[in-house]
């Protein structure tokens, strides 16, 4: 809820309050969606809360303000958003190919496309203003993805 804090009034100021509300919802629905579809035969898994739509804010965030700064406590250099996104997705993917832990990557991968495309349908102009980003952020769910789930 901290990291929604941060990223939460560049999307709301972006988008108004009723769109918000539809970004955080649909990028919760998509992010549960893909989990769900992910893991559909393990049994055992088990997922609650709302990460992936946090994660849809944040790659809104991202995309709307592109140049944004970001830094970790740990590495307190500030980095453009789109390097923290394209890190994330990496980390993500990764996360997704190992499941060897408690972490939801699938839904929070999910939250971050809905976030991604929702915006695209929300706000049509990042497309033209964050052509650079979404082409990085995409390019990067491509070759991960295909280096990484590749048989």
């Amino acid at each position: 809820m901290l990291t929604l804090y941060f990223f939460g009034d560049t999307v709301l100021y972006s988008i108004g309050v009723i769109n918000f509300i539809f970004l955080y919802i649909g990028s919760l629905l998509l992010g549960n969606l893909f989990a769900l579809y992910f893991h559909v035969k393990q049994n055992s898994y088990s997922a609650v809360g709302a990460s992936g739509a946090v994660m849809g804010v944040i790659f809104s965030a991202i995309l709307l303000d592109p140049e944004m700064k970001l830094m970790f406590i740990l590495f307190p250099i500030p980095l453009p958003g789109y390097v923290f996104g394209i890190g994330y997705l990496v980390y993500t993917l990764f996360g997704m190919k190992n499941q060897n832990d408690s972490i939801g990557h699938t839904a929070h991968f999910g939250g971050a496309m809905g976030g991604i495309l929702l915006t695209i349908c929300l706000k049509p102009m990042v497309i033209v203003n964050s052509a650079y980003t979404l082409t990085l952020l995409i390019a990067t769910i491509a070759v991960s993805g295909v280096f990484l789930f590749r048989k």
